[in-house]
Parts: structure tokens; C-alpha cells; sequence
């Protein structure tokens, strides 16, 4: 058990890239998303804003990730970035109360956490490993979306496609300890299955 919480404080530390990646990748995405598009208020925007936003803060999630995980992780997060975003903000009507907010944050949250787990899958990560990820992104992106509402207005009042920093600094603080134990995890069962057949 102690070796287990050494290996994913070690991991922690060699991570520690990912959680500046979300602080500075989601705001700039949705940023230059919003641009694009001026809201997302329609389906072509929600799409639209969805591929460039994953695709930016994917880039920034990958170079933290990128001996982890392989390019696909950004075609990856920008697609489910796209069809959760296009999925999520239609199932609310384009709403923007907290209720609203948060299921179109969990139902963004699943597109991008089923694909991203399909590339840990391709990167030779565990199919356990990569569905926990997937499980855990619905209520995080809620979360993230939840604890915007409450500190900025104005991502939400020009309905932007993701939440802003608030959201981020908590999502990418509780995503680094979750891929922390994930990946020590993935990473030592190769070595457990070879020492076993030693």
C-alpha cells in the first residue's frame, strides 16, 4: 500500500504540467472559440466551438501528458470536445442557469472522456485504467462548470464552450490526483505481469 501511494506521489510530481495545462488551455480555447463563433447559442456554433476548443486545450493537456499518451489524445479531445459540447448544449436548449450548465458540462464531460479513454486505450494504457477516466470526466466537467457559475459571469452570459479559470484550477487539481493513481497504476502492471512469469 505505502509503495502504491509513493508511486502515485511520485507520478504526481512528474504531472505536475498537467494541472498549468487546464489553468492556461481552457481559458485561452474558450476564448478563441467564443471568437469563432460569439456564443454558443445554435448547433453549427456548439460544433464549431467544440473542435477548437478541445483541440486547443488538448494540445496544452497533451504536452503535459505526451509521455503518457500519444498524439491522438488531441483529435481525441477536440472531436468529444465537439459532439458532448453540440450534445450537451441542445439537451438544455442553450440554457445558461447552474442546472443547465452542469448537465451540459457532464454531457460534454462524457464525450471527451470516452474518447480520450479510447486514446489511453491506443497509447497501451489498461481498458480499466481508461474507464475510470471516462467515468470520472462527466462530473468533473459539471463541477468545473458549477464552481464558474459561482465566481465569473461573463463565460456564462456569452455562453461560451467551456468553463473559465475557476472551473479549470479545481477540475485540473482534482484531474492531476485522479491521473496521478491512474497512470502509477497502468504503469506498474506491466511490471507485475512480468515478474510474474519470471
Amino acid at each position: 500500500m505505502d509503495s502504491q501511494a509513493g508511486s502515485a506521489k511520485g507520478m504526481a510530481g512528474r504531472l505536475w504540467g498537467w494541472p498549468v495545462a487546464i489553468l492556461v488551455g481552457f481559458p485561452i480555447g474558450g476564448l478563441i472559440a467564443d471568437l469563432a463563433v460569439d456564443g454558443v447559442d445554435s448547433v453549427g456554433a456548439a460544433l464549431v466551438a467544440g473542435l477548437i476548443a478541445g483541440a486547443i486545450f488538448g494540445a496544452a493537456e497533451w504536452f503535459a501528458l505526451r509521455q503518457w499518451a500519444s498524439w491522438l489524445w488531441i483529435p481525441a479531445t477536440s472531436a468529444g470536445m465537439a459532439v458532448g459540447l453540440t450534445a450537451g448544449a441542445a439537451l438544455v436548449d442553450y440554457g445558461v442557469g447552474r442546472d443547465d450548465l452542469a448537465l451540459m458540462g457532464a454531457v460534454t464531460g462524457l464525450g471527451v472522456g470516452v474518447l480520450q479513454a479510447i486514446a489511453l486505450v491506443l497509447a497501451g494504457h489498461q481498458i480499466s485504467t481508461a474507464l475510470l477516466w471516462a467515468v470520472a470526466n462527466p462530473p468533473g466537467w459539471a463541477l468545473g462548470w458549477f464552481v464558474s457559475s459561482y465566481v465569473i459571469s461573463r463565460n456564462i452570459d456569452e455562453r461560451w464552450p467551456n468553463f473559465g479559470a475557476s472551473g479549470a484550477l479545481v477540475f485540473g487539481l482534482l484531474t492531476w490526483l485522479l491521473l496521478a493513481v491512474l497512470l502509477s497504476r497502468s504503469s506498474e502492471a506491466p511490471r507485475a505481469t512480468g515478474a510474474a512469469a519470471q
